[in-house]
C-alpha cells in the first residue's frame, strides 16, 4: 500500500523511495526531505506467507516506473522480502541499514544475538543491497560500547534508533555527493542466526553466569527467556550480574537443570552459573501472562503486581486482544493476527489507561502495526521523543549531591532544543556555598533573541499552539505540574547550590508554590469569559492572546518568579521568551526540559540565560514582542519601561523595589511579633521583594521586642543550604554580598546603632551575618533604600501615634508591601486600608496565595502576578458590535 506522496523540494537532490514499515522509517523520512530530496513514496510490502505479496511487489515496481529518474531506494530496519527487480531499479540501486556489525550477526534477530554472545560492542551498519541476506557491500559502520546491563529496548533507544537515523541520512549524503565506499564484507567473523522465538528462547542452565545473564537480557522482553519451573513454564526478566561479595541468603527455589537452587531475596531471585558465580532476576512472568517481582514468588494470595515497564503494560494488552496468538513476538503484526477496528480502539484506550501519561491515537496503531514498532512508539511518546519533537540534552551531571545525582542542561533553549549560543559564548554560574563555578552555561547574544522570538510567533502563527483548544492546553499544564513535582528533589536541589536558597525553604515554596501556580492556571484555560453588553443590538467583548511574550525574572526566587508569570502567559494562550538572571540560570533550564517532555509544542516556551544589557534590552526592543513583564530593580524597570514605549508601545507589567513597612504596635502577641517579624526580615535570606524593610515599633515595647529579636537572630544556624538544620544560607552573589556589607557601614557612619551581625563571615562561600539596626531615623540611608538582604532595621514611635506612624510608613516612593500587629481588629483594618501598599499583612507576613492578586504601588510597579487579575495581564480585548 501507498502511504504517502512527497511534496516536491524547489532544488531536488535526488528522487528517493523509502521502503520499509517502522517509526525509524519515518524518522529517516523527515530528515530526507529536510536534506531537500523529493521522496517520490513510502512503502511496505505485506508478507503472505513468507513471500513477497505480489500486489505489493507490483505497486512498488509501478511507482518506481512512474518515477523513472528514481535514484535510490533506501530500506530503512526493513524486515520484508522485497524482490531484486526493486532492489536494483534505481540508478544507485538500494541501500539498508542492519543494526549490527556486518558480517557478524546477519539476520532478523541481530540485537538479540548482540546481547547473548556478550558482545562489548555493538553497532549498525548501512550496506548496499544484494541477492544475499545481510551480504552487501558496506557503506558505513557505526559502533558503541554494549553496557553489562543493557537490554534491546536500552541499546536500541540509546544508540540504535538515534544514531542509525543519522547514519542512513549520511549514507544518502555520500551518495550523493559520489563519495560512498562498496566495501566487501569479510567472511571472517561472519555469522548468522535465525530469528529468536520463544520455543528456542529456553534457558541452558549449564553455563557460567554471565552467559546466563546474556541469554536472558537478550531475550529480554520478547520472545522472553524462560525455564521450566514447580511444573510451570516462568519467564525470566530483567537480569543483572551480582558481586560475589553479596551475601547470598533467601528462600530456596529448586530450577531443574541449575546447578543449585535459586534463592527468593528481597532484592528478587538469585540464580548460580555453572562458575559459582551469581545473576539476580527481578521480574517474573507465569504462563497466564502475570507478572510478579521475583521477590514474591513465594507470597501465596499476595496481590501485589509488578511496577511494569511500558513494553510489559504494552505486552498485557497486546496478550489480551490477540487471545488466539500463542506468543506475543517482535514481529507479531496486529492487523494481520485478525485485529480489526474495534481492537484498535480497545487497544489505545487499555493503552492509554495503564500507561495514563501516554498521548495514543488510533492512527499511531496503523503506523506501528508490530509489536515491536508499537512499543518503541509508545516508549518514545513517553519520553518526549515522539516524532521531530525529539529532545536532545547535553547534561551537566553531578553526583553526591543533596544524597542525589543531578542533571541540568546548561545550553540555551530554542524552539524545543537546546542548543549554544551564537559564537559558542558561555560563562560560568557560580556556588554561592563555596564560590565555586558550578558548570559553564550558554550566554545568549542578541542573534539567538531575534531567533528565540521567531520562534515564539511561529509557533503561535504555524503551529499547533495557536489552534490548540484551550482545556488541551490545561491539560498540558497540568501535566507540567506532574513533570515537576515528580522532580521536585532535583528542582529544589539545583535552587539550593545555585541560588543559596536552605533546601528545605526551596523545596516548600521555591518549588511547592510554582507546581501550584501551574495547577492553579492549569484550570483557568477554559473559562477565559466572552462578555456581552447589552446596550446595543448584539455587542460582544471577548479576549485574544498578545502572541509573544517576553518574560525578564529576578535571581532571589528563580523557580518561583518564573511560574508566577509563565503560568498565566501560557493560560492566557501566548507563546513566550523568558530571560532568567544571569546568576541563576539552572533551575528555568531545568524547566525547559520538563515543558518538552509534558508535551507543549515547539517554540511556545523559550529560555535564554544572558545579561540583562544586551539579552533583556533586545527583549525591550523587539517589534514582534507584545507584553514585557518584569520582576528587578526599578531603576532597570524604568528603562524597561521606556524601552517598551519607544519600541513598539508594548503592554508591561513591573514588579519592582520595595522598602515595606511593617508597624507593631504595643497590643500585639509580642511571641508572634517576634516570631514574624523575623520572618518578614530574614525569609530567603532577606532576599525577598515583599520584605519588611523598615520596621516601626511602639515606643512602650521597642526595647522588649528589640532584645527578644537580637537573641533569637544570634540562634540561627548559619551555614550549608542543603543541611537540614541550616536556618540561613549564603547570599546569592558575590556583588551583592559587598552591597550587603557596605549598605551596614553606611547605617553606622549614618549614627544608626547597629546591635548584631552586619558582616561578612569568615567561612568560603557568600555568608553574610544577618544584621539587626535600632535608633534609625527617618533621614538615614537605611531608612529610605532597600537592602535586600537579612538587615533589620527598627524605628521607634510614640505610643497611640497612629496617624504619625501612618505618614512615616507612607513616606516612601515604594509600596509592594507591608504590614501591621495589633489585636485591635478595627485599628488594623484603619491602617491597612491607608497604608499605601499592594498588599498588607495583618498579624502575619509573606503570606501568599496562587489566587490572590500581587503586586505594588507607585515606585513598586504596576500589573499584577497571580490570581484572575494576572491573566488580564497577558490578554487584549476585542469588542465586536453587529447591527441586522
Amino acid at each position: 500500500k501507498l502511504w504517502r506522496r512527497g511534496n516536491l523540494c524547489e532544488y531536488p537532490n535526488m528522487k528517493i523511495a523509502v521502503i520499509g514499515q517502522s517509526l525509524f522509517g519515518q524518522e529517516v523520512y523527515k530528515e530526507l526531505r529536510k536534506d531537500g530530496h523529493v521522496i517520490v513514496g513510502v512503502f511496505t510490502i505485506p508478507d503472505k506467507d513468507g513471500k513477497a505479496d505480489p500486489l505489493g511487489k507490483m505497486l512498488l515496481i509501478l511507482a518506481c516506473l512512474e518515477n523513472e529518474l528514481c535514484f535510490l531506494n533506501v530500506l530503512p530496519f526493513c524486515s520484508q522480502f522485497i524482490p531484486m527487480e526493486i532492489i536494483n531499479f534505481p540508478r544507485h540501486g538500494s541501500i539498508i541499514y542492519h543494526p549490527s556489525l556486518l558480517p557478524r550477526h546477519r539476520g532478523a534477530s541481530a540485537i538479540n544475538w548482540t546481547l547473548i554472545h556478550g558482545d562489548k560492542k555493538g553497532g549498525f551498519t548501512v550496506f548496499w543491497a544484494d541477492d544475499g541476506l545481510d551480504t552487501g557491500p558496506i557503506l558505513l559502520q557505526r559502533e558503541c560500547d554494549v553496557e553489562p546491563d543493557d537490554t534491546v529496548n536500552s541499546i536500541y533507544n540509546r544508540f540504535l534508533f538515534p544514531e542509525g537515523v543519522k547514519g542512513t541520512v549520511e549514507a544518502v549524503r555520500l551518495i550523493e555527493v559520489g563519495k560512498a565506499p562498496r566495501i566487501t564484507q569479510p567472511q571472517e567473523g561472519a555469522t548468522y542466526e535465525g530469528i529468536q522465538k520463544k520455543e528456542n528462547a529456553k534457558i541452558d542452565w549449564n553455563q557460567s553466569a554471565e552467559a546466563l545473564h546474556n541469554w536472558i537480557r537478550g531475550n529480554d522482553k520478547v520472545p522472553g527467556a524462560w525455564a521450566e519451573v514447580d511444573g510451570q513454564k516462568l519467564t525470566f526478566y530483567g537480569s543483572t550480574l551480582v558481586d560475589n561479595d553479596t551475601p547470598a541468603s533467601g528462600q530456596s527455589l529448586e530450577i531443574p537443570g541449575a546447578c543449585r537452587p535459586g534463592l527468593v531475596t528481597k532484592q528478587g531471585l538469585l540464580l548460580f552459573g555453572n562458575d559459582g558465580k551469581m545473576l539476580l532476576v527481578k521480574n517474573l512472568q507465569f504462563e497466564d501472562g502475570k507478572m510478579i517481582p521475583a521477590a514474591q514468588y513465594f507470597r501465596t494470595g499476595d496481590s501485589t503486581a509488578v511496577e511494569l515497564t511500558e513494553e510489559e503494560k504494552v505486552f498485557v494488552v497486546w496478550k489480551s486482544i490477540l487471545s488466539n496468538v500463542p506468543e506475543i513476538e517482535d514481529s507479531t503484526d496486529f492487523f494481520k493476527c485478525g485485529a480489526a477496528s474495534m481492537d484498535v480502539v480497545r487497544l489505545v484506550e487499555e493503552v492509554k489507561l495503564r500507561a495514563n501519561q501516554l498521548q495514543l491515537q488510533n492512527e499511531d496503531v496503523y503506523m506501528a502495526t508490530t509489536f515491536q514498532e508499537f512499543v518503541q512508539m509508545c516508549v518514545r511518546k513517553l519520553r518526549g521523543e515522539d516524532g521531530e519533537d525529539e529532545l536532545v540534552v547535553d547534561y551537566v551531571s553531578l553526583k553526591n549531591v543533596n544524597n542525589m545525582s543531578i542533571r541540568m542542561p546548561h545550553q540555551l533553549f530554542i524552539n524545543g532544543q537546546f542548543t549554544d549560543a551564537e559564537g559558542g559564548n558561555t560563562y560560568q554560574t557560580i556556588n554561592p556555598t563555596d564560590g565555586k563555578p558550578i558548570c559553564e552555561v550558554s550566554l545568549a547574544q542578541v542573534a539567538d533573541v531575534d531567533c528565540a522570538v521567531a520562534a515564539a510567533k511561529a509557533a503561535f502563527e504555524e503551529g499547533e499552539w495557536g489552534k490548540m483548544n484551550p482545556r488541551e492546553r490545561g491539560r498540558l499544564m497540568y501535566r507540567l505540574a506532574d513533570l515537576m513535582e515528580e522532580h521536585q528533589e532535583e528542582l529544589a536541589t539545583i535552587e539550593a547550590i545555585d541560588s543559596g536558597a536552605v533546601y528545605t525553604l526551596a523545596l516548600k515554596t521555591h518549588v511547592g508554590m510554582s507546581i501550584q501556580t501551574f495547577r492553579y492556571f492549569a484550570g483557568w484555560c477554559d473559562k477565559i469569559q466572552v462578555r456581552f453588553c447589552p446596550a446595543l443590538s448584539v455587542c460582544y467583548g471577548f479576549f485574544l492572546s498578545k502572541v509573544v511574550c517576553a518574560i525578564v525574572i529576578p535571581w532571589n526566587y528563580p523557580l518561583m518568579m518564573l511560574a508566577w508569570k509563565t503560568a498565566a502567559c501560557l493560560a492566557a494562550g501566548n507563546t513566550v521568551v523568558v530571560k532568567p538572571a544571569q546568576v541563576t540560570p539552572l533551575t528555568a533550564l531545568k524547566f525547559a526540559e520538563l515543558t518538552a517532555k509534558a508535551g507543549f509544542p515547539r517554540g511556545v516556551v523559550n529560555i535564554l540565560p544572558g545579561s540583562g544589557s544586551s539579552v533583556g534590552q533586545r527583549l525591550s526592543d523587539h517589534p514582534d514582542v507584545r507584553k514585557l513583564g518584569f520582576t528587578g530593580s526599578t531603576q532597570i524597570g524604568k528603562q524597561i519601561m521606556k524601552s517598551c514605549a519607544v519600541s513598539n508601545v508594548k503592554k508591561v507589567s513591573l514588579e519592582l523595589g520595595g522598602k515595606s513597612p511593617l508597624i507593631i504596635f504595643s497590643d500585639c502577641d509580642m511571641d508572634k511579633a517576634v516570631r514574624m517579624g523575623m520572618s518578614s526580615v530574614f525569609f530567603n535570606k532577606g532576599e525577598n521583594c515583599i520584605a519588611a524593610g523598615r520596621l516601626f515599633v511602639e515606643e512602650s515595647i521597642h526595647d522588649q521586642f528589640v532584645h527578644r529579636v537580637v537573641e533569637e537572630v544570634k540562634k540561627m544556624k548559619i551555614g550549608d543550604p542543603l543541611d537540614r538544620s541550616t536556618d540561613h544560607g549564603p547570599q546569592n552573589h558575590k556583588a551583592h554580598l559587598d552591597k550587603l556589607v557596605q549598605y551596614c557601614e553606611t547605617g553606622v557612619k549614618e549614627g544608626a546603632r547597629l546591635l548584631y551581625g552586619g558582616k561578612q563571615v569568615d567561612r568560603p562561600g557568600f555568608f553574610f551575618e544577618p544584621a539587626v539596626f535600632t535608633d534609625v531615623q527617618d533621614n538615614m540611608y537605611v531608612a529610605q533604600e532597600e537592602s535586600f538582604g537579612p538587615v533589620m532595621i527598627i524605628s521607634k514611635f510614640k505610643d497611640s501615634d497612629v496617624d504619625g506612624v501612618l505618614k512615616r510608613a507612607n513616606d516612601t516612593e515604594y509600596g509592594l508591601a507591608s504590614g501591621v500587629f495589633t489585636r485591635d481588629i478595627s485599628k488594623a483594618l484603619y491602617v491597612s486600608e491607608r497604608l499605601e501598599a499592594g498588599t498588607v499583612f495583618i498579624n502575619t507576613y509573606n503570606k501568599t496565595d496562587v489566587a490572590a492578586p500581587f503586586g505594588g504601588f507607585k515606585q513598586s510597579g504596576f500589573g499584577k502576578d497571580l490570581g484572575e487579575e494576572a491573566l488580564n495581564e497577558y490578554l487584549k480585548t476585542k469588542t465586536v458590535t453587529i447591527e441586522y
